[in-house]
């Protein structure tokens, strides 16, 4: 049985991730972070800050996790355009043996070295509120942090249901031979749907709505499981990894607006205009408005 475990387990690193080491450029502003992971292994981190904190210091900051085949440096730039109205600190997290993240890739690893990065990020920010952010996969470590730590909010595209898209999405070409030992090899801790029960913080959720991998009917499967309060986006015409037009972008920050914490100090600009949410936990409606 332990030998059964380990091959799933090996099978799924080896389809479900894609891990890049190759030096990236980043700007003069952005700072490269490591933090210790246990076992004398490093994660690294790539911090930034969002244009509209010049001049004074984050009022919170934003975790975010990648998708399986991206990098920290990639998606620092893109959480920086996403929050470029927002006075916010952003961390991406390389995962084990993506960049300067020591170690083997592998899915095991995600959920502690996810806590570390938070852990980390929270000493960081000393009280100040602390969201986390997520693309594809990044979605599901995202989820798993908010049901064992405390955020202020969540913004999600691209949501996943990992096992449910291996075996029914993938699994009937291969007769399962493949999908079955990559779906078993995939950490029950991130399960999305039984993470999402448990997050009772607010949520923007961006479905991606022509998406060749991930069909939106899945998407939909982490948005109706989730009991916090909810916005639920739609990209009608983005495929997986197509970035989200001028338009859409605007859309997203004026829900940003909505998410944006209660307790932080209103923002000395324009996204004072934000309306505040619910202070309940009772869900608000799951369906989606076009971008």
């Amino acid at each position: 049985m332990t030998s059964l475990l380990l091959t799933s387990s090996g099978c799924a690193d080896l389809f479900l991730l894609a891990p890049s080491r190759q030096p990236i450029g980043v700007p003069n502003d952005v700072s490269r972070v490591t933090i210790p992971a246990g076992k004398e292994r490093v994660v690294e981190l790539w911090t930034a800050r969002s244009a509209a904190v010049e001049g004074h210091q984050p009022l919170a900051f934003v975790l975010r996790f990648c998708g399986n085949g991206e990098r920290a440096e990639d998606a620092l730039r893109i959480e920086r355009r996403t929050w470029s109205d927002l006075p916010v600190e952003i961390w991406a997290m390389n995962y084990p043996g993506f960049g300067g993240s020591t170690g083997p890739a592998q899915l095991r690893e995600l959920p502690p070295t996810a806590l570390s990065a938070y852990d980390a990020l929270a000493k960081r920010a000393a009280g100040k509120p602390i969201l986390v952010s997520g693309m594809s996969m990044g979605t599901t470590v995202a989820l798993y942090v908010a049901a064992h730590r405390h955020v202020e909010g969540l913004l999600l595209r691209s949501p996943v249901p990992v096992r449910d898209v291996v075996l029914w999405r993938y699994g009937w070409w291969n007769l399962w031979l493949v999908a079955g030992p990559v779906a078993a090899g995939f950490p029950a801790e991130l399960n999305s749907e039984d993470n999402a029960h448990s997050v009772n913080a607010p949520a923007v959720f961006i479905i991606t709505g022509n998406d060749e991998l991930v069909p939106r009917s899945y998407q939909r499967k982490v948005t109706a499981a989730f009991a916090g309060h909810k916005r639920v986006l739609v990209a009608e015409y983005a495929w997986h990894n197509t970035p989200l037009t001028d338009r859409e972008m605007q859309k997203v920050q004026d829900e940003l607006l909505w998410l944006w914490p209660s307790r932080a100090n209103r923002p000395s600009h324009p996204a004072t205009r934000a309306t505040p949410r619910p202070t309940t936990s009772t869900s608000m409606s799951t369906k989606g408005r076009s971008l």
